[in-house]
């Protein structure tokens, strides 16, 4: 595969040691269970494209976002409390971002669509708490506390009615960031 087929892709290699030591996984897709090929994760390397992690099967729980470079110890580094289970490759994205947030379940509430990046909803928006959203075009993070802080949750084109759902419960999210291609 070309250099430049592989940054399309992504590729990042999970190690059972930190400081990239013990045995390796080599991933450059979606993987819903970890644990069939390590038996834990403690360090990895991303060598080109973003990827989120979680700390449960399935692409649930805790997630973290991480883009090329070296994690010799994830786990402090990213304030995680267990071991990587799942991974999901996030597609790069060209082209406009677009998602409607709500302030409540099932698309309930006041509701903005946004284009841009926004560290604040409450200042922005004045909304106590986005628990659905619609995202439309790009791939986006949500952020727990403003100023794009806290616990992530990765957000892809599609409906989200209801956060619980996606094993977030009691989550509320107050900023959010587009995923731009800056991931290589």
């Amino acid at each position: 595969m070309t250099n430049t087929g592989m940054n399309m892709r992504g590729k990042i290699t999970f190690y059972e040691e930190k400081n990239f030591q013990g045995r390796s996984y080599e991933c450059m897709n979606d993987c819903s269970d970890m644990t069939s090929n390590l038996s834990r994760c403690q360090s990895c390397r991303v060598e080109s494209g973003c990827f989120m992690v979680y700390d449960r099967s399935n692409y649930m729980g805790n997630q973290c976002f991480m883009k090329r470079g070296e994690y010799s110890d994830y786990m402090s580094m990213m304030g995680m409390r267990d071991c990587i289970k799942s991974c999901r490759m996030i597609p790069m994205h060209r082209g406009q971002y677009r998602m409607k947030i709500y302030e409540r379940e099932n698309f309930g509430g006041q509701s903005h669509e946004m284009m841009e990046d926004c560290d604040n909803v409450m200042d922005r928006y004045r909304m106590n708490e986005c628990q659905s959203c619609n995202v439309m075009d790009g791939h986006w993070l949500m952020y727990e506390q403003p100023q794009f802080r806290g616990k992530m949750m990765y957000m892809r084109p599609g409906e989200y009615r209801n956060f619980m759902d996606m094993g977030m419960s009691g989550q509320r999210f107050m900023s959010m960031r587009r995923i731009t291609d800056s991931c290589n």
